[in-house]
């Protein structure tokens, strides 16, 4: 856990909001053209960028520029909560990559979408 702990508190983190004035955690407060920024980041980084949340994956996916997808199944209901890519415009085939069993009955999967 230490390590995973001082990997996250090392990575570069980068923020879209239009409210907050500034960030911390070592993060940087993406503003402007969503499309450009992220497009841009993409061409800067080097070993891609990891997304989280409920409203900007659905903005990228809109754009069409999420590459890659990873979902992580937990093996528990709890009937209540923010439904992920709730409003998408249009359907997005997606190909599986990869696929990972946890000891916890957890499952990783990745995809690409489909071109």
């Amino acid at each position: 856990m230490e390590s995973f702990a001082r990997t996250i508190n090392a990575a570069k983190k980068y923020v879209v909001s239009s409210t907050l004035e500034r960030v911390d955690w070592n993060a940087e407060l993406v503003r402007g053209d969503l499309g450009k920024a992220v497009q841009q980041l993409k061409r800067e980084s080097g070993s891609g960028l990891f997304v989280g949340g409920v409203k900007l994956p659905l903005a990228l996916a809109e754009l069409g520029l999420i590459d890659e997808y990873e979902f992580v199944v937990q093996p528990r209901l709890v009937g209540h909560g923010p439904t992920l890519f709730a409003g998408l415009s249009k359907r997005v085939d997606l190909k599986l990559v990869s696929r990972l069993e946890f000891g916890s009955g957890a499952v990783a999967m990745r995809y690409e979408p489909r071109r």
